[in-house]
């Protein structure tokens, strides 16, 4: 964005230099920041069972620093012919995450999931703020409190045992698989009659600026929040970066 609109913006780096920087922030989320495994898959008539883990690598939560930031991971599953029978945490060109409840609705949010059984539910590792009447938002200056922190947690955080300021909030807190370095979320998928070989593709993905983050300040009567949210709406479609993939492919579901 810097590169793109630099003379709008008044930037003196130069071109090489922010390519640089973009490169290295690039090798450090897709070599030292995470790792997505398809840790299990078990398929009957009907149901497909797949168990993701994820791993944080990095020595602090994932994603860390603004508040914006956030980590999905995005499945999806495919017949050998290529139709889809299942996908959950598709990206769309508009910056949003399909399924999401926070980027359909400002006032709500996505819950941790344990178990995801709906295209509709994703898991999505970020912060949620909330004000001090408990609602969602965006602004800094109004946040009391968080809602939801299920931000990948580095290799022995202790949850349980965190002080307030750097804890654990919403669903995850309960959930024994979401624990000090790593998580696992478990896929049920129905099956749509018969069906032949399956191809299963995960994929954990980043993104600097969420939707909600950029989308608010539509609202705000500024000339800055404007002009940043026509930025946004520009470059949205390539916001994402892809952390860790993997993929396994199934026999036909046995009868």
């Amino acid at each position: 964005m810097l590169a793109r609109y630099r003379t709008d913006l008044g930037v003196t780096a130069s071109s090489a230099e922010l390519a640089a920087t973009a490169d290295s922030a690039r090798d450090q989320l897709e070599r030292r920041s995470g790792a997505l495994t398809i840790a299990r898959v078990a398929s009957s008539k009907g149901e497909l069972v797949v168990d993701v883990r994820v791993e944080n690598l990095a020595g602090h939560k994932l994603p860390t620093a603004y508040p914006s930031r956030r980590v999905w991971v995005h499945l999806a599953v495919h017949e050998a012919s290529g139709s889809v029978v299942f996908e959950s945490g598709a990206f769309t060109s508009d910056g949003s995450i399909f399924g999401n409840d926070n980027d359909a609705d400002g006032t709500r949010f996505e819950p941790h999931h344990r178990v995801i059984q709906r295209s509709d539910q994703v898991q999505i590792y970020e912060p949620i703020l909330g004000d001090s009447a408990g609602q969602v938002t965006t602004g800094l200056l109004a946040l009391t409190r968080y809602l939801k922190d299920n931000r990948l947690l580095p290799r022995g955080f202790e949850k349980r045992a965190a002080s307030h300021d750097i804890g654990v909030y919403g669903a995850a807190m309960g959930d024994d698989d979401f624990r000090g370095g790593e998580d696992e979320v478990r896929y049920r998928i129905s099956l749509p009659g018969r069906v032949g070989r399956l191809v299963i593709a995960a994929e954990l993905l980043y993104q600097p600026i969420g939707y909600r983050w950029a989308e608010n300040l539509r609202a705000v009567p500024a000339a800055e929040a404007r002009r940043f949210a026509g930025y946004y709406s520009a470059m949205s479609s390539a916001s994402v970066v892809q952390i860790s993939s993997a993929r396994r492919t199934v026999p036909p579901p046995a009868d």
